[in-house]
């Protein structure tokens, strides 16, 4: 017999168990993945009654697997763009709820009167929600379109970052060092750049690569595809200090601004979902029934500290962050249990030999009790709203409401403060992201290419330096010039010039800060390929950034290096507007003009259905402008008057209030309406016999009117008993001719009593 390896037989064993469980929690109604953590005990070398999974190292390697693709899915579904867009407000919430919820555990351990490594280490677990079980209770819930949760999800990102941030500061402690040293500055400075350029290069390049090969890319290649830039990137991450989950997420992020963003998530769907099922049956593995007896206490107490703790921090966080009380409540409550990273950072401490070795099954039990109560927490937060409404005063009501630090109402007029405030935002980000990837572009040329051309031309080292320079200043140019120019013409910095006479001072101190940065590269490079002094240098530096500034050439590699990003960052979009899925960006400015968009779908039995615009007069008529014709999967813009109207189209029309009130009015009303004499519609089958005296003798087709006339339709011309002849167009009628005819009833016999000739029997369609 064939010898079955024990990865098969262990993941064939995972995989009955957890089926069967989820099809028990399904009937049930309850989410699935406490299903999964039950599988998980039940296969588990603890449970003595059933059978075990032979090899638990197999098992962890297919959850961290399982981790990879969660996480890379939750990139998929919810991109970078989207935390933009909500501002300030998940910052402020997370950050209130990980520093509130380290102290919290840092003192229940401490009142166990564990050491202090394992209270630091026990504090940063506490507070870390699990992203991967908030996400799948969101999905198995039905809650996972709601506005809150969009919320939850973005506290939920930014927590996973900083828990890379965290990791570092833990690590900083276990090794005496501060951990308000360098080294944590530098690993967060370093996470915000890596995040940076991966964005940037992946917004860059994969859309780009992903257009050229669409007509190459199948489900099956996509899939491929997908899944190896997932895990490229999670090997990536891994390799320059990062998770490889981290990683994922950032590839999904990347893979969720392209236009192929919902093909992928329908292929890698059914593989996230296999390799999630293991990642929770292996969480649920890990619970140990002895340690469940030796700390119930403890247990018991961390499993309240996290409910109570998230419940009353996680909502106290969002109302902060800008949220009403209700909304606040549900996302609060969402976030009671630890998961994943919790487990991360147990094994980091014990790797470190810095915690105790009970530690880790406390913390697994107590994230596998939360995530129990996790679905029932989510339903216990709008009954916990509803009672506080009952009991608390308006005004303290009122109140909670509207405190926020995220200052998300903004007045429409901008005073000199918002005007200050948004251009040093616009230029710093601009800045950043151009200085990470100057940097990044500098390290990769004299890293690996300038080794490479010294190898080549060996003996010739310093023609291998100033080649390596001269490419380097000319990858570097539109970049530079970007840092230098960007922004420099924004309605916020004219606004500010004309405004005061310090204004311009600080904008002149603020470009000339740009324009040293700029040669600080070009110094940089200098000083490192060359053995110039320190004023030719700096010449050289001023008099190569002003002919990047001056430049036509480096101009417009500049502009369209950007507007390819953006082209590549707003793809998605583009593809959901021009398919109907969203309104296109130029709505938002026919507002202050009292003038909108709106979307009208042509009814089936419309009157307009075949008609040319340009014969509707919808303009004489309503005034408005129909701006678009999206018909089976194509749109038409700025349709013409010849362009036709077909029942089931969409038309995006434009116009006011009452001007699309009346449109709508007349689309809906203008309708061919129900057949009433139905009955007379019927179509029948009649020969005619043409005698002597027929009009028809002697004339075609055409010239007999018997289609365009009578609207009858001539089936062929009878030869034999069993023989039906097509006629030519061109074909004469004669006398005898026997002419089968499909008609309405009517029409028939009016054509009949032209014919002058008595009426023939009518033939059954069976005949």
């Amino acid at each position: 017999m064939a010898h079955l390896p024990e990865l098969v037989s262990d993941l064939a064993l995972i995989l009955v168990v957890a089926g069967i469980t989820t099809l028990i929690f399904k009937w049930l109604k309850q989410p699935l993945v406490l299903g999964y953590i039950v599988a998980g005990f039940l296969v588990s070398p603890q449970m003595p009654y059933t059978m075990s999974v032979m090899n638990r190292d197999n098992v962890q390697s297919w959850a961290d697997i399982g981790v990879i693709f969660l996480l890379f899915s939750l990139g998929l579904d919810f991109s970078f763009k989207k935390i933009v867009k909500m501002g300030i407000g998940p910052v402020i919430s997370a950050i209130t709820i990980i520093f509130c919820m380290m102290m919290t555990g840092f003192t229940v351990g401490h009142l166990f009167g564990w050491q202090q490594m394992d209270c630091m280490f026990l504090g940063g677990m506490l507070a870390m929600s699990s992203t991967t079980i908030i996400y799948k209770a969101f999905d198995d819930m039905g809650l996972r379109q709601q506005q809150f949760a969009g919320m939850v999800m973005s506290v939920l990102i930014l927590e996973d970052i900083l828990a890379i941030v965290m990791m570092v500061m833990l690590s900083a402690v276990a090794r005496g060092s501060a951990p308000d040293g360098g080294q944590l500055l530098y690993s967060i400075l370093s996470i915000a750049f890596f995040l940076i350029l991966w964005f940037v290069i992946g917004i860059f390049a994969i859309p780009a690569f992903l257009r050229k090969m669409r007509h190459m890319m199948t489900e099956e290649t996509m899939l491929i595809v997908a899944i190896g830039l997932c895990c490229l990137m999670a090997v990536i991450s891994t390799q320059v200090g990062f998770s490889s989950a981290f990683g994922a997420f950032v590839m999904g992020s990347i893979l969720a601004e392209t236009v192929e963003a919902d093909k992928i998530i329908k292929i890698v769907e059914p593989v996230k979902n296999l390799f999630g099922a293991v990642f929770f049956v292996s969480v649920g593995m890990l619970v140990e029934p002895r340690v469940l007896v030796e700390y119930a206490v403890p247990i018991i107490v961390l499993v309240l500290t996290i409910l109570i703790g998230q419940s009353v921090f996680g909502t106290t966080g969002y109302l902060l962050g800008g949220q009403p009380l209700k909304s606040a409540m549900r996302c609060g409550f969402s976030m009671a249990q630890i998961g994943e990273f919790a487990f991360i950072i147990a094994s980091l401490g014990l790797s470190l030999g810095v915690i105790s070795h009970f530690l880790y099954p406390v913390v697994v039990a107590v994230s596998v009790i939360t995530t129990f109560l996790t679905p029932y927490m989510m339903r216990f937060a709008l009954p916990s709203y509803r009672f506080l409404e009952r009991r608390l005063p308006r005004r303290i009501t009122a109140t909670l409401n509207n405190i926020t630090l995220s200052n998300h109402r903004q007045s429409p007029v901008k005073t000199t403060h918002a005007l200050w405030r948004s251009l040093l935002m616009q230029m710093g980000i601009n800045t950043a992201v151009y200085t990470i990837i100057s940097i990044s572009v500098m390290m990769l040329m004299l890293t690996f290419f300038l080794p490479f051309i010294r190898h080549i031309l060996t003996g010739w080292h310093w023609t291998a330096n100033f080649i390596c320079g001269a490419l380097t200043v000319l990858f570097l140019a539109p970049f530079l010039r970007a840092i230098v120019m960007k922004k420099n013409h924004s309605d916020e910095l004219k606004a500010l010039w004309k405004e005061h006479f310090l204004n311009r001072v600080l904008i002149v101190l603020l470009i000339s800060a740009k324009v040293l940065l700029a040669c600080s590269f070009i110094f940089y490079l200098c000083n490192y390929l060359s053995r110039f002094t320190d004023t030719v240098m700096i010449s050289i530096a001023i008099v190569l950034v002003v002919m990047m500034v001056f430049s036509p050439t480096i101009k417009k590699r500049s502009i369209r290096i950007e507007r390819l990003f953006m082209q590549n960052l707003r793809g998605r979009d583009i593809e959901a507007q021009v398919h109907g899925r969203r309104r296109p960006l130029y709505e938002n400015r026919l507002l202050d003009r009292d003038v909108h968009l709106a979307d009208f779908d042509v009814p089936m039995d419309s009157q307009w259905a075949g008609s040319r615009l340009i014969d509707l007069q919808l303009r004489q008529r309503f005034g408005v402008h129909v701006s678009s014709i999206y018909r089976a999967n194509r749109r038409l813009n700025i349709p013409d008057g010849n362009s036709y109207i077909y029942p089931g189209d969409k038309l995006q029309v434009i116009g006011s209030d009452e001007q699309l009130s009346k449109f709508g009015a007349a689309l809906r009303d203008e309708v061919l309406g129900e057949e009433m004499d139905f009955e007379k519609r019927e179509m029948k089958l009649r020969q005619i016999v043409l005698r002597g005296n027929s009009p028809f003798i002697g004339k075609n087709i055409i010239e007999s009117g018997i289609r365009d006339k009578y609207n009858c339709m001539l089936i062929g011309l009878e030869e034999g008993e069993e023989n039906l002849t097509p006629i030519n167009p061109d074909y004469r009628f004669e006398k005898g001719d026997i002419l089968w005819l499909v008609g309405e009833a009517d029409a028939l016999d009016a054509l009949s009593n032209a014919d002058l000739v008595k009426r023939n029997a009518e033939i059954n369609g069976s005949k």
